[in-house]
């Protein structure tokens, strides 16, 4: 959602010589190609997936987004490198969000394909299938962040969306804690970074010296913090932890699934934390200055690299921004430095 400072050279993609977003399977190292597929009413313009070519078939990190022009596109970018969609006997899915996970199912449903997903993102997919909700989970979350209006333009425009819930089906294997991974005659560090999601995982290829970090660690945006249909107590608290796991690894290769592939792992993480350490310092401010919810103390802060206003973003990036904002001040209250109470569904903060 927010955004650090970076150089806009990063756009351009070292293995492509072009805008990362472009169509194609990149080489990325020996038996590795990064396959970016469109995101359809998405800013974010696309998702890298990565394939492994393996004496088995291929193993991909993330699926992409089931639509037929990412299909489409998946199918030509693998035709490029001699393999067909019937090639891909395994995935390995970062998170469960929509862009990375419901192809890899589509897939499955025709060639039968394995799918790995981390055990976490379990109770989000337990709220989306139930068939029993009457209200969209994430409304109760921008009103908890005091974003009344938001909340009501969101259910109007937004709540009425139809789910195929064969996208949204269990994966075949459920990824649990940091272990190792044998994908042909590479071994991956499958490491547990809970944040962006609860179910989060990256994949570390030590010997090759590659991180696949699907939107763990982005070369030029923060990912969302605290946006997901089952709730984690503290997902800012979380995501920091694990930059700090990801950062005790030796520095790798960034192979993001958004952004184009950069040099080193650790630089970015240091510049997301940093950026978080300066979210936080102004959230305290703000509730020093007398916001009492996260949505005035979102009406305080800049957003997206542009810094645009609150006021100005649409309602899908308002709700983000409440409930990121919501994340900060809860950390904020767990560490002590503010106050926290609930007054009818609200969370109210102050100093």
């Amino acid at each position: 959602m927010t955004s650090s400072s970076v150089p806009t050279a990063y756009a351009v993609s070292p293995d492509s010589g072009e805008h990362w977003s472009k169509e194609g399977a990149w080489r990325v190292a020996e038996g590795i190609h990064r396959i970016p597929l469109p995101l359809p009413m998405d800013g974010l313009r696309a998702v890298n997936v990565y394939a492994i070519e393996t004496e088995e078939g291929l193993t991909l990190v993330d699926g992409g987004w089931a639509v037929e022009e990412s299909r489409r596109q998946l199918e030509t970018s693998l035709d490029s490198i001699g393999h067909r969609l019937s090639d891909i006997t395994r995935f390995l899915v970062t998170h469960v969000h929509r862009d990375h996970y419901t192809q890899a199912l589509a897939v499955r449903r025709e060639f039968g394909s394995h799918v790995s997903l981390g055990l976490g993102e379990k109770p989000t997919l337990d709220v989306v299938r139930n068939e029993r909700l009457t209200r969209d989970p994430t409304v109760p979350q921008i009103l908890r962040a005091g974003a009344e209006k938001v909340a009501r333009d969101w259910a109007d425009t937004l709540s009425d969306v139809q789910l195929d819930l064969a996208l949204w089906e269990d994966p075949d294997s459920w990824l649990e804690g940091d272990h190792r991974l044998a994908v042909g005659t590479r071994t991956l560090d499958a490491v547990a970074t809970p944040g962006h999601t609860q179910g989060h995982f990256v994949f570390a290829d030590l010997d090759a010296g590659l991180l696949f970090a699907g939107d763990h660690v982005l070369p030029t945006i923060t990912p969302s913090i605290g946006f997901e249909p089952a709730y984690a107590d503290q997902p800012l608290g979380d995501f920091l932890a694990s930059l700090a796991k990801v950062r005790a690894l030796p520095d790798l290769r960034l192979l993001p699934a958004h952004g184009a592939v950069t040099g080193s792992t650790h630089t970015r993480v240091d510049e997301l934390v940093a950026h978080h350490d300066e979210r936080l310092r102004l959230c305290l401010d703000s509730v020093r200055a007398g916001r009492q919810t996260a949505y005035d103390v979102a009406g305080d802060l800049p957003w997206t690299r542009r810094e645009k206003r609150l006021a100005d973003l649409d309602v899908f990036n308002a709700a983000l921004a409440s409930m990121e904002t919501m994340a900060h001040l809860d950390l904020l209250a767990a560490r002590g430095e503010i106050t926290r109470r609930d007054d009818d569904g609200v969370s109210v903060y102050g100093p």
